[in-house]
Parts: structure tokens; C-alpha cells; sequence
């Protein structure tokens, strides 16, 4: 197994790639059927998730009072994770046949299970996907607490410059309030926005969906241990979130604006894919990470069901090798390590730029 080296937050190889190589690669794909639906597999997988979903709410009545209750918490995190990836795959249209169908399926996922703005998330994550890690369009490397490019680190004053300086170190903590965030950028999205399909409809589902979850919560529980079971659940389900987007392409090279790349070196540069040993192995992590560990063959193929991912990364990767493209792979424990070796070395960009060999690197280089 190849792993790539922590990037610099700089652009790919000015050197154009082949403009039908994305071409190339759909017949390949095309020819070896793994372009359908696989609705037997969801079917199985919503059902387990429905199954378990009804377990935890069975497991937390006959606890009563009890502490233990944040188990349930824990795993009720958990699985609203799940629904979340799934919310993600009706997005784009991976689930049933038509588009429409596939929106009304998101939609209820996403709204009354999950409790975020389906309309947010397709706005947001359909900018990323036309323009991975490319500065000024992506909304996935703009500054939310964490800087992703040290123009932002270096803007950071305060209390926020003290944890930019250590936010690869603080990047996982942080991530327990990335659930409450998730959940208060959708809903100001709803409020906000100046054109959101279905505003209404979103904001009472998912004002209906709030609702009842926390009147159960505190009916059912002492008010202490009930922030305590809403705060466990929702650290869970921001660690898990943000565990699963992070290592996908934090840390892969940035585009400029204004670079002209080819739509397949430009997902395949920008994408890091995360891979075990054995095809076991994988498909543990297929199911853990919602398919994102095949981050690559999800940006080429958006719609392409997760079950055929696996199949689909042979194919790339092997045209990939054919050609010279780089195609990074990378363990779990690696991707990690990877992701917060950069984060803390865009956060030393908010220091003295005198004492930071990154920003003194650049000027040098200017």
C-alpha cells in the first residue's frame, strides 16, 4: 500500500492532464456493469439501521434512570451518522432512480431523522464537488474555527489565534461541538438564504424533529442527565462527522481559482481515498465511512452507488498507475496523522510571521 506525504498547500503540477481521461475511465467503468443501482443493498442496509435505530430507543425505555443512558447516547450518535451518509448518497442520487424520488428519500433523512437542512447540505456539498480544494469556491476549506489556509490562520487574533496555533492537535476536541454547528449553520441557512426550495417545509420538519426529540428527552429524564444524554450525542455524532469528511481531502493539494485542470486530474489530485490491507478490511470501512473512504471514485462518479466503489477504485487506480497520475491511498492511522501534520502547520501561520518557517518559506520563495 502507497501513502502520500503531508502536501503544501499548493496547486497540483501545472502540466494539463488529458482531457478525455475522465472519458476513458466511464467506458472502463461502463463496460464492467457497475454502473446500476444496487437498491437490494440499501434495502438491507436501511433495515439494519431501522432495526438498530428502534433498539437504542427500546434499550433507553427499559433503562429508565439510569446513567447508562449515554450509552445509548453514544450509540444514538452513532447511527444518525449512518442516516447522515445515506441522507448524502439520496443526494446524489445514488439510492433510487430518479432524482426526484432520490430528494423526497434525502429530504425525510435528513430533516425529521437527522434534524439538519437537506437544501444546506445539497447547496454546500455541490459546490465542493465541482471545485474540491479550490481557493475562494470550495466551502469546505473557508474558515470555520479550523484554518485550512494560512491567509486565514494569519488573520486569527485572540483567543481564536491560540487554538489555530494548535488546531491539528485540537482538530478531534474540536470536533465535539461540530454536531451543534451542523445543526445551527443548516438552520440559519433556512432563515437566511435568499433562495431555499421548500424553506417552509424544511424549518417545520425539522422544528417538528427538534421538538419532539428534546420534549422525550427531558420527559422521560432528569434534567441533568438529559443535557447530559443531548451533549454525549451530539459530541458523538460531530466527532463521527467530521472523522469521515477530514481525511478526504485535508491535506491534498490546493487549487487556485483561476487554474485550468481537467475535471479528472482535478478530483483525482485533490482526493485522498482511505484503504486497508484485505478486501475485508475494506469493506468494514465502506460501511464506516458511508463509501468516503473511496473518496476518489466518489468525486469521478458521484451517482455510483457505494457497494460498487470498491470495484470502480481498481479501475481508476490501475489507469491512474497506466498513465502516471498520482492516486493517493492512505490507512486510516496514516490519514489522520496526515491531516493533522498539515493543520498544524497552516496553524503556525498565525505566529510571528518572523518565527514561522512556513510563512518565512514563502517569502523566501516570492
Amino acid at each position: 500500500m502507497s501513502s502520500s506525504s503531508v502536501l503544501q498547500p499548493s496547486a497540483p503540477s501545472n502540466r494539463p492532464g488529458d482531457p478525455q481521461s475522465f472519458f476513458h475511465v466511464k467506458k472502463l467503468v461502463q463496460d464492467a456493469g457497475l454502473s446500476g443501482r444496487r437498491r437490494a443493498h440499501y434495502l438491507g442496509l436501511g433495515s439494519v439501521l431501522v432495526i438498530l435505530l428502534g433498539s437504542a430507543i427500546a434499550g433507553s425505555i427499559l433503562l429508565g434512570h439510569s446513567w447508562y443512558q449515554l450509552l445509548i447516547a453514544a450509540a444514538l450518535g452513532i447511527l444518525l451518522t449512518q442516516f447522515a451518509f445515506l441522507a448524502h448518497e439520496a443526494a446524489h442520487r445514488q439510492i433510487l432512480s430518479s432524482g426526484k424520488t432520490n430528494d423526497k428519500l434525502g429530504r425525510f433523512l435528513a430533516n425529521v431523522v437527522v434534524g439538519i437542512s437537506y437544501q444546506w447540505w445539497m447547496n454546500k456539498h455541490n459546490k465542493h464537488h465541482a471545485t474540491p480544494n479550490t481557493i475562494g469556491k470550495d466551502p469546505d476549506i473557508e474558515w470555520d474555527t479550523i484554518s485550512f489556509q494560512p491567509v486565514d490562520a494569519q488573520r486569527q487574533r485572540g483567543f481564536l489565534k491560540w487554538i489555530t496555533q494548535r488546531q491539528g492537535y485540537l482538530f478531534f476536541p474540536l470536533l465535539t461541538l461540530e454536531g451543534l454547528n451542523l445543526h445551527v449553520q443548516s438552520i440559519r441557512y433556512l432563515f437566511t438564504a435568499h433562495r431555499t426550495k421548500r424553506r417552509k417545509r424544511e424549518i417545520l420538519a425539522i422544528a417538528l424533529r427538534v421538538g419532539l426529540y428534546l420534549a422525550l428527552i427531558f420527559m422521560f429524564l432528569p434534567i441533568g442527565m438529559a443535557f447530559a444524554f443531548i451533549g454525549v450525542q451530539l459530541a458523538v455524532f460531530g466527532i463521527y462527522m467530521g472523522a469521515s469528511f477530514a481525511p478526504n481531502h485535508k491535506g491534498m493539494p490546493m487549487v487556485p481559482g483561476d487554474a485550468r485542470i481537467d475535471f479528472f486530474s482535478r478530483q483525482v489530485l485533490t482526493s485522498r481515498n482511505i484503504m486497508a490491507r484485505s478486501s475485508w478490511g475494506n469493506r468494514v470501512l465502506s460501511h464506516l465511512f458511508g463509501g468516503l473512504n473511496y473518496q476518489v471514485e466518489h468525486h469521478l462518479f458521484p451517482s455510483m452507488p457505494r457497494a460498487n466503489l470498491a470495484a470502480v477504485s481498481r479501475i481508476v487506480r490501475e489507469y491512474c498507475n497506466e498513465h502516471q497520475i498520482p492516486y493517493t491511498v492512505a490507512s486510516i492511522r496514516e490519514s489522520y496523522a496526515q491531516v493533522i501534520t498539515y493543520l498544524n502547520k497552516v496553524g503556525l501561520s498565525a505566529r510571528d510571521p518572523f518565527d514561522c518557517p512556513m510563512v518565512s518559506g514563502y517569502r523566501v520563495s516570492s
